[in-house]
């Protein structure tokens, strides 16, 4: 059996309206087998319907979608209040058939490496927003899906969480490859994420620029060619970095 990050993605001249909001206008983007590629755009430019798109959730008015199955974690986490971390982080799995204790086990193999360790029992609200980002994140991993469609998970975070979800983020997808879609409005998130940044123009959106980032991992914001690419990327948008 293949491992389960080899399917890659394709959209090709895809176009979705809303009535008279066009959102997305002949898009075309590839999401090669194993690769993160970052999604980049001004609110409002399409980015979240993509992702609906490539989950399956929509279907688009012209074009083709061709993409395996994928799982979606959107910004908010989505956390049931009255269930502990070990089980809303469990629950992919327990959705997909497992008994209670098999679905624990498999949530329960990754909350060390997540930091997560001695937090099983601590409902959603004694977490932190970081905490419970990561929880949605082995919730999304567990679903066992070839693509993870990512949308903007670290939005509602504080600087400094957010830069310390950027690195778990990246050592989670280094311990668990996946082909992996990230919508983000962050720039220089996507540049050290990311195996290649797509840029979105405002709606209707469309494919203004494609990066590669060639950049070996762990990347640091400080580092000259993330600054760098940042600085290309905000150009392409026509924002002054």
């Amino acid at each position: 059996m293949e491992p389960p990050y080899v399917s890659g993605v394709a959209l090709t001249g895809v176009r979705k309206a809303f009535g008279d909001v066009v959102a997305l206008d002949g898009v075309d983007l590839r999401v090669r087998p194993g690769e993160l590629v970052a999604v980049v755009g001004p609110s409002g430019c399409g980015k979240s319907t993509l992702l609906e798109l490539v989950c399956g959730l929509t279907a688009p008015d012209a074009g083709s979608v061709d993409a395996p199955p994928a799982a979606l974690m959107p910004q908010r986490d989505g956390l049931l209040p009255w269930l502990s971390a070990l089980d809303n982080a469990a629950l992919a799995r327990r959705v997909a058939g497992d008994s209670r204790a098999t679905a624990r086990a498999a949530a329960h193999a990754h909350f060390a490496a997540f930091g997560l360790d001695g937090f099983e029992r601590a409902r959603p609200a004694a977490l932190s927003g970081g905490m419970r980002q990561r929880v949605a994140f082995i919730r999304t991993l567990l679903a066992g899906r070839p693509l993870l469609c990512l949308d903007e998970p670290f939005a509602s975070l504080d600087a400094l969480t957010r830069a310390q979800a950027q690195t778990w983020l990246g050592l989670a997808l280094a311990r668990e490859p996946r082909t992996v879609l990230l919508v983000t409005h962050d720039v220089e998130e996507a540049a050290l994420l990311a195996d290649r940044i797509v840029l979105l123009s405002p709606r209707p959106g469309r494919v203004v620029l494609e990066l590669d980032v060639a950049l070996a991992r762990p990347r640091v914001r400080t580092d000259a060619a993330v600054v760098e690419l940042r600085e290309r990327a905000l150009k392409a948008l026509g924002v002054d970095g």
